[in-house]
């Protein structure tokens, strides 16, 4: 198990990376996370990470990238819920990679 030191605590993150404790989430442990990631969060993403924490406050879970998509032009409009907008901003697989920065665990049919 690894970890990331946030502020002078140790957050432990599992194998790939996501938070053991969903409790140990916070702003900054987001940007530390993204930083690994070679990412720097802007507002858009900050938009993004947001909503999927309330989807999981709603469905306690994390959605796939279809789902996700779904949602986020449900809440924002299509003009950000598109795979196009998505990948931009989270390279590789967004809804993998929006879920560890948010906090949450990974999608569970997510490989």
């Amino acid at each position: 198990m690894s970890a990331l030191t946030v502020a002078g605590r140790r957050i432990a993150l599992d194998k790939d990376g996501y938070l053991v404790d969903l409790q140990d989430w916070a702003p900054e442990v987001a940007s530390a996370l993204a930083e690994q990631e070679e990412i720097v969060l802007t507002a858009a993403h900050w938009e993004i990470l947001e909503l999927l924490r309330g989807f999981y406050a709603e469905f306690q879970l994390s959605p796939a990238t279809r789902p996700l998509i779904k949602y986020i032009a449900l809440k924002l409009g299509p003009e950000k819920g598109n795979s196009l907008h998505l990948n931009g901003l989270f390279k590789g697989t967004p809804a993998k990679l929006a879920a560890k920065l948010a906090g949450l665990p990974k999608p569970t049919n997510c490989l």
